[in-house]
């Protein structure tokens, strides 16, 4: 899921971040195989004077090591340290609660609760309504029930295979998103069944984040959640961010950059989590409800654009399990985001309302997607 922020005013910056994507590259290869390729930024330049109510061109930041990424945090003004830290505070209260292995958290104790309903935090219960909503939405392309067949593939133990014939008919029995029953904060899940609210958390995370900014008198911002970018105002002069999407053929280099205000920018790519089995093919984690294989429709990679975090997260994951043809069909009937989905024929393809703002710096092809 991965955007990065470019500044030439800021080289600086650039290459710290680039420095700790390849630490980041390293850890996944050497360590477990399974932290996300990381990729991304926080820079911003000039600013306006603090008395006018806008953020100054004083900087704080924060990197912090959480939900199993790096997460850089950056913002203006004389109260962006207060915020940053308060923001800190926020995000190990979340991993806490929303953590699949942690069992002290919400998330574990739904999982190990034997159907027996559970009473959650209002956070968990905010992000297991929106799964569901998207998973009606999208008839079942995100699925949070999907947990024990992404765990049969090695996805959350870094120890890789390739599960047999039977195994997934067998595992996929279990993962009817149906079944997950929230009323209110209680959430029941039927016996045999896991749920990971990985595909949402960090979505949810940086709208929480988002949100203390505003709440501290903070009006410029940007976070980078493992490669998760969302962005609050703009710079402190005034120009919108510039965001890098990462090429999912060449994933250290970029294909894309899409400048944004206030908008979240978080990718879904075949690139992030996979790996090669004996047979020499790539498998990765986003895993098809359908069949219980990594999703292979078309699509190596999807980027949305929009106002909310979890949306955004959420449906960076199901648009990329639909495939592009589908995609481009429910993007048609909300056109309340914006997306960059990049086909396995090496095409880059975007929607309208970020044709001003796009700019493709591969050598792929990319064109609007029409509206009809």
């Amino acid at each position: 899921m991965q955007g990065r922020l470019l500044s030439a005013s800021h080289i600086i910056d650039l290459r710290l971040v680039c420095a700790i994507n390849r630490l980041e590259i390293i850890m996944r290869h050497t360590i477990s195989g399974i932290i996300m390729l990381a990729a991304l930024l926080l820079t911003g330049c000039g600013g306006t004077n603090s008395s006018s109510g806008k953020a100054n061109d004083t900087a704080a930041s924060r990197d912090i090591f959480a939900m199993d990424t790096f997460m850089s945090l950056k913002a203006y003004g004389s109260n962006a340290d207060e915020a940053l830290d308060k923001a800190g505070e926020r995000i190990s209260v979340l991993e806490e609660e929303l953590s699949v292995t942690n069992e002290n958290s919400d998330i574990w104790r739904i999982d190990h609760a034997g159907g027996n309903p559970v009473q959650v935090s209002e956070d968990t219960a905010a992000i297991l309504k929106k799964a569901l909503e998207i998973s009606d939405d999208t008839d079942g392309a995100l699925n949070v029930c999907l947990y024990p067949v992404v765990s049969a593939w090695g996805f959350t133990t870094g120890e890789y295979r390739i599960p047999d014939d039977e195994e997934i008919p067998s595992l996929l029995k279990n993962t009817d998103w149906h079944s997950l029953h929230l009323d209110g904060s209680t959430v029941t899940l039927p016996e045999k069944y896991q749920i990971d609210a990985g595909a949402l958390a960090k979505g949810y995370t940086s709208d929480e984040v988002m949100e203390i900014m505003r709440e501290s008198g903070v009006d410029s911002a940007i976070v980078s959640l493992g490669g998760n970018v969302q962005a609050l105002g703009t710079k402190p002069d005034g120009s919108l961010w510039k965001v890098a999407v990462r090429d999912p053929f060449s994933p250290d280099t970029d294909m894309c950059v899409v400048e944004v205000g206030e908008k979240a920018v978080i990718t879904s790519g075949n690139y992030e989590r996979y790996f090669t089995g004996d047979d020499g093919n790539n498998y990765w984690h986003i895993i098809d409800g359908n069949d219980g294989y990594p999703a292979d429709n078309g699509a190596v990679s999807v980027t949305v654009i929009g106002s909310s975090g979890i949306e955004c997260d959420a449906l960076s994951t199901a648009l990329f399990v639909m495939g592009y043809p589908a995609a481009c069909d429910y993007w048609r009937s909300r056109q309340d985001f914006d997306m960059v989905i990049v086909t396995d024929d090496q095409r880059i393809y975007y929607t309208e309302g970020i044709a001003d703002v796009f700019s493709n710096i591969s050598s792929m092809p990319a064109e609007v997607i029409p509206v009809a």
